[in-house]
């Protein structure tokens, strides 16, 4: 067994099938099957199934998948860490963001950091917390920021801060600039907030329901919206009200668009962590990445930005 069959396996699970496999791979459908047959030849066990028309994993493919991830990882790393020795100051970074952390912040720590290493291939994506964190583990990212620990043990987080938490609204709202004496005042409002994806967890949301049920408010009205420009052009039309952080809201209510609402009882935050596989190579290029991202957001926290 070897990472390239491991890798193999991995992309015909992920690409639903051999022939999207093939593609991705720049193979022969032949090539995919025979090295999937071998596989299963040497682990004695079928990784694979076929139901309904779909190329599923079947119960040994799916405990595979884990330790085929961490192996593929671990070749990678190898071969990162033997090209660091000529060029330490290249190569490819990847850095993995929870979508509402991709604003002004990074792309001053993108900047500063392309500055000083331009001979560095830089890809930035987007993603859930809990996608961020997949991408990590699979390492086709090397640096993520999301939301939350992980609690993971195949990954390290680290917490750079604490950002607060606020409730916002449209300008023309009854409450707009005022403050109201704890959250139950606010249960008979329409809350837009991220959707919940089972096994997907995301902060708003969650949020959101965690502090009604908390407070032995139960259910509250609310809209599922996958987009945070979205909540908010919604919140300044007046269609309901939304928990957002204050880096997030920030632009809106520098501009007077939208307002906030005080609520004396609410004390809300999230932690936004940085996220690498434990064990795994960074580069000094990476290693400087990470450095930048830390000073960037404690200096901007601490002052308050």
């Amino acid at each position: 067994m070897d990472s390239d069959a491991l890798l193999t396996f991995l992309t015909v699970h992920r690409r639903g099938g051999i022939s999207n496999a093939a593609k991705a791979l720049h193979r022969s459908q032949p090539a995919i099957s025979r090295r999937i047959a071998l596989l299963e030849q040497e682990l004695g066990v079928p990784l694979f199934e076929r139901i309904a028309g779909r190329t599923m994993l079947s119960d040994a493919g799916k405990v595979m998948v884990p330790y085929a991830e961490r192996a593929v990882a671990a070749a990678q790393d190898a071969e990162n860490a033997v090209l660091a020795l000529a060029r330490p100051n290249s190569g490819p970074v990847a850095l993995a963001v929870v979508g509402t952390l991709a604003g002004g912040r990074l792309s001053a720590i993108l900047k500063r950091f392309a500055a000083e290493h331009p001979e560095v291939e830089l890809s930035l994506r987007t993603a859930t917390s809990a996608e961020v964190s997949d991408m990590i583990r699979r390492g086709e990212a090397t640096i993520g920021l999301r939301y939350d620990r992980d609690r993971s043990g195949d990954l390290d987080c680290e917490l750079l801060f604490a950002e607060r938490l606020q409730v916002v609204c449209a300008l023309d709202h009854p409450r707009a600039g005022r403050r109201v004496a704890d959250l139950a005042d606010l249960r008979g409002e329409r809350w837009i907030a991220f959707p919940v994806v089972p096994g997907r967890r995301e902060i708003t949301a969650s949020h959101v329901f965690a502090l009604f049920q908390t407070h032995g408010l139960g259910e509250i009205d609310w809209t599922p919206v996958d987009s945070l420009t979205a909540q908010k052009r919604l919140v300044e039309a007046g269609l309901g009200i939304a928990l957002l952080s204050e880096s997030n809201a920030a632009e809106e209510l520098r501009h007077k668009t939208i307002a906030t609402i005080g609520v004396r009882d609410l004390k809300a935050s999230h932690d936004v962590v940085t996220v690498t596989r434990r064990g795994g190579f960074l580069s000094a290029a990476a290693r400087r990445l990470l450095e930048i991202v830390r000073k960037e957001y404690r200096e901007t926290k601490a002052l308050g930005r």
